[in-house]
């Protein structure tokens, strides 16, 4: 990545970032050396740094060269630790960010924030700013000098900047302007404080070990895993960004670590995605398991039985397709006014209303994540069985109905097809465990319901004038979401209809590779705008293919959609018809389907 090209208005474009975190939070650092979103102790708490979505209002934490310089950015191999590196006519200097983490909760509370600044070649002259905005920029602080240490308070938070140069306040933030020559550095330190965390400072030998012992833990991660095929570079960012999602206390994942990143530049379709999708977190579970990070998998199941299923074994109603980090349920939708979003993107939103939806296809990607936890890390306990017992049984009276559907669509609720296909697989499932485990079961139920649901889909959701299965029943419009036909075992991935389908798909929805969700012109969702391609989307066309034998085809796209990354590796939701990020940075949904693909594609090519 060479220099750091700016949007107008002084924004960064959303691929312009790296990833740092603490499996608590996490914290975006631009090409240009600047946090520009951070929420301190939790994915969801306020945002302390938001920049992103406000370059005057949100907040940022700069910290640059004072003369002009070429960017470029890196992770330290096999790690979560960012490198940010400055070229100019004297010098080269890099800033080493990453927030600290050894696997214990000693010193968790903290939530340190560590950036190291190192002049490797020269001279350069530096300078930051610390320029906190609490609670999504909308409440005052003070900030103060005590001794080194500057101290920014608000009425819920207080934060330290600790640093081995010499700060000054100014205003509401702290700064510094500081040279280093070849061989010296700096240390600035951001910790949260206050009742059992006081202020402590950050000498170098201390950043140095902190820093040594998190390049220690990634690397110790990374080890567990079993990936050995063609793509291992990317897949393995894909599953240190999936580690970097999750949030240790209860194990939950989200979704991705922002809100309110534009899918349409100036659109309206802008979300919080920093909960738990049971969708997205279930299928992060398969592509964990894939590599073998099994710990991961059972902290989720854990974080399912302990606030998704209804945990007596008996039904409690539909789901909540969206969870808290701490298992929550509330999550009210309310738009910041005070923000004007990603270089304008308004509204900026806090909460999901789509907790209040009706997605039934979670159903099955909650029961299929049990089944392949069951089948390759280790037996569910008895009660965990009775749970997902209630839950097919809840799925057998309710799969027909109209629901919103997987893409959380706002224009009313429909007969979906991805839908009954999730439902198909949730009793499916359900009868292979019962059937390996010897299982009590009412499985002559179970099979009915399964059968009907089937046919219900081969008859209503194919369309003979199309000549492929389709969005919702007894219509024309094409989706992708019926690509995981075929990876869900439903239909066999040779079958001519699925061939069809697949053939009416590339021809409709597919470009360069990227695949559009929809047409929402000829499925109207509810909202204003348009979007860009889905790359989940992408990634599940190019396991189609190779389930359909088409494993030239499927290696080009795959090599293809590898070019869309950002510097680093990392995908937002979208992409847009110019080739940039769009949507929420980084996505999980994206990295575990890239695994996947990789996993299968590299199967097929032997």
């Amino acid at each position: 990545m060479s220099g750091t090209p700016r949007e107008p208005g002084g924004y960064l474009p959303i691929a312009e970032h790296g990833l740092i975190g603490d499996l608590r939070s996490v914290a975006l650092v631009g090409t240009n050396g600047t946090i520009d979103w951070y929420c301190c102790g939790a994915f969801d708490a306020p945002s302390v740094f938001a920049s992103i979505l406000d370059a005057e209002r949100g907040g940022r934490f700069e910290l640059t060269a004072t003369v002009p310089a070429k960017t470029k950015q890196f992770y330290f191999p096999d790690t979560n630790v960012l490198i940010t590196r400055f070229f100019t006519e004297d010098g080269v200097g890099e800033v080493q960010d990453f927030m600290p983490v050894d696997g214990t909760s000693a010193e968790a509370e903290r939530h340190r924030l560590i950036r190291r600044v190192l002049c490797v070649r020269g001279s350069i002259p530096f300078r930051t700013r610390v320029a906190p905005r609490f609670d999504y920029g909308a409440r005052p602080h003070t900030v103060r000098m005590t001794g080194d240490v500057a101290v920014f308070e608000s009425a819920e938070l207080t934060l330290a900047l600790t640093a081995t140069v010499p700060l000054e306040t100014d205003g509401p933030d702290a700064q510094a302007e500081f040279k280093l020559s070849e061989g010296e550095e700096a240390v600035f330190a951001l910790d949260r404080v206050g009742d059992e965390v006081s202020p402590r400072g950050c000498a170098r030998t201390e950043a140095a070990a902190q820093f040594a012992t998190t390049v220690a833990y990634w690397r110790r991660w990374l080890s567990a895993s079993k990936y050995r095929g063609r793509w291992r570079e990317h897949v393995h960012r894909s599953a240190l960004t999936l580690k970097l999602l999750t949030y240790a206390p209860t194990g939950a994942i989200v979704a991705a670590p922002t809100t309110s990143l534009p899918e349409q530049l100036g659109g309206e379709r802008n979300w919080d995605y920093r909960y738990v999708w049971v969708r997205d977190a279930a299928f992060c579970v398969y592509a964990l398991l894939r590599l073998g990070f099994t710990g991961e998998a059972e902290a989720f199941m854990d974080f399912v039985t302990r606030h998704i299923t209804p945990g007596d074994g008996s039904p409690s109603g539909p789901l909540q397709i969206m969870y808290g980090i701490d298992g929550r349920t509330d999550l009210p939708e309310r738009e910041i006014a005070h923000l004007e979003g990603h270089q304008g993107s308004a509204p900026v939103r806090i909460g999901n209303a789509a907790a209040d939806q009706l997605q039934l296809d979670i159903y099955g990607a909650l029961i299929d994540s049990v089944y392949l936890y069951d089948k390759w890390a280790k037996p569910i306990s008895s009660d965990q069985w009775d749970d997902v017992c209630a839950l097919v049984d809840w799925v057998c009276d309710h799969w027909d109905q109209p629901d919103e559907g997987i893409w959380e669509t706002r224009g009313g609720r429909k007969n979906f097809l991805y839908s009954r296909l999730m439902c198909w697989v949730a009793i499916e499932r359900a009868i292979r465990t019962a059937n390996r485990r010897g299982l009590p079961a009412d499985l002559p139920r179970w099979r009915q319901s399964r059968d009907t649901i089937y046919r219900r889909i081969m008859h209503r959701g194919w369309s003979e004038s199309r000549g492929a299965f389709v969005q919702h029943e007894d219509d024309d419009v094409l989706d992708a979401a019926v690509l995981m036909m075929p990876l869900t075992k439903f239909i066999a991935p040779t079958d001519p209809k699925w061939l069809s389908t697949l053939d009416a798909l590339t021809q409709d929805l597919v470009s360069d590779s990227l695949v559009y969700r929809y047409d929402p012109g000829a499925s109207p969702d509810g909202l204003r705008g348009d979007e860009g391609t889905f790359s989940i989307c992408s990634f599940w066309y190019v396991e189609a293919m190779v389930h359909a034998g088409r494993v030239d085809e499927a290696r080009l796209a795959f090599e293809k959609m590898l070019t869309y990354a950002n510097h680093l590796g990392l995908y937002a939701e979208e992409i847009s018809h110019t080739g940039e990020q769009q949507g929420n940075f980084p996505q999980a949904f994206t990295h575990l389907a890239l695994i996947s693909a990789a996993f299968n594609l590299d199967r097929a090519l032997g």
